[in-house]
């Protein structure tokens, strides 16, 4: 099957980016200063990021809200105008089917940001629980992510209403005379906007913000290596359809009104499951793992107590730059989840020592006035 590209795929080559195949898509993994320079670059300046392989999603129409809060366990219903959510699609069995974020850009009009692995799955099961609304799909719209502590910077030329935005929340508005929807979130940890883009234009509209001598192009690796820093969830790594938001330590994720105790309680797909998992607490926990010494682990690997027993396994592992050393998360099992715990990773027969820690590794920078 022949991989799709994004609509700055001529600019990824321009600056001499190395392509890899990536949810289907030709994707930077890196640009010709490296991962690591990429990372710091964004975390004490400004890097851009194309996420144009992300599912965008608007829906609209009467009970839209109602709709939604049937597929995901967060508040929706009083979720204000310009304002959004972290969200999870649950199954039956508790588990998660992705995670998104869910922005009311009108009383019944929400705009929808999926995994690109798995937006194809998220649409069909979107459009199958549709009652009256209406699903469209943005085919012809790009995504930028621009993040880092001189973000605000940046934007505060390029689009000044925009730069007024605290994390988690958006509005509609226009670079160059180009109408474009900016949201002030992202995936680094740092403060940072992305920009929802016409296609057509969304070469030239990156190519306007590399001019500004605080942004440089970021790649996939960079940005893996940067949400891992701030703690930040993987679907496919640290989520997939057998772990419940409890052991994925999202519990915040599930919103009071929508919990057992709370005003609309339940209604979303394996609630009475993740309701158990509150009160009981699921034998896995995820948590950070800071790696002794230079060697990295690897997702996958088995992670051992004291008395060599398997009590896990790491769901991703990589190199923290700004840490200084290699860090991964891992599942493991409740008693040995507190952090300062010593445990061990089984690298090819040979253990390496780690020690569980809080996460997020470095303080998250969010904007939030």
């Amino acid at each position: 099957m022949s991989l799709l590209t994004t609509p700055l795929d001529a600019l990824h080559r321009d600056l001499g980016a190395k392509m890899v195949p990536f949810a289907g898509y030709e994707m930077p993994v890196q640009y010709p200063t490296g991962i690591i320079k990429e990372h710091l670059h964004t975390r004490s300046a400004a890097g851009l990021f194309d996420v144009s392989h992300m599912g965008q999603v608007v829906l609209q129409g009467a009970g839209a809200a109602a709709m939604l809060e049937g597929l995901v366990p967060v508040d929706v219903e009083d979720l204000d105008v310009g304002r959004q959510r972290y969200a999870l699609f649950t199954n039956e069995l508790g588990g998660v089917m992705d995670d998104l974020i869910i922005t009311r850009r009108g009383e019944d009009h929400f705009f929808l940001v999926v995994n690109a692995a798995c937006k194809a799955q998220d649409i069909e099961h979107l459009r199958s629980h549709l009652a009256g609304q209406s699903l469209q799909v943005l085919e012809q719209q790009a995504l930028l992510a621009l993040q880092g502590p001189q973000a605000r910077d940046v934007m505060a030329e390029l689009c000044p209403a925009a730069a007024q935005l605290v994390f988690m929340q958006g509005c509609p508005a226009s670079i160059g005379g180009v109408d474009v929807y900016i949201t002030c979130s992202g995936y680094t940890g740092e403060d940072g906007f992305e920009i929802s883009v016409p296609n057509d234009d969304a070469a030239a509209l990156a190519r306007r913000i590399l001019e500004y001598e605080q942004v440089a192009p970021i790649g996939l690796g960079a940005r893996d290596s940067l949400r891992l820093e701030a703690g930040l969830c993987l679907y496919g790594h640290e989520l997939n359809a057998d772990i419940d938001p409890v052991q994925a330590g999202l519990l915040w994720s599930i919103s009071q009104a929508r919990r057992e105790d709370g005003a609309r309680p339940g209604g979303f797909p394996g609630a009475a499951v993740i309701f158990d998992r509150i009160r009981n607490r699921p034998a896995l926990r995820r948590v950070g793992l800071l790696v002794e010494g230079k060697r990295p682990v690897r997702e996958g690997q088995t992670v051992r107590d004291s008395q060599g027993n398997t009590v896990g396994e790491i769901c991703s592992a990589g190199y923290g730059a700004s840490v200084g050393g290699p860090i991964a998360m891992a599942y493991v099992q409740r008693e040995v989840a507190e952090p300062g715990t010593e445990l061990s990773v089984d690298v090819r027969g040979k253990l390496l020592a780690v020690n569980v820690t809080k996460m997020p590794f470095i303080p998250q920078r969010y904007y939030r006035g």
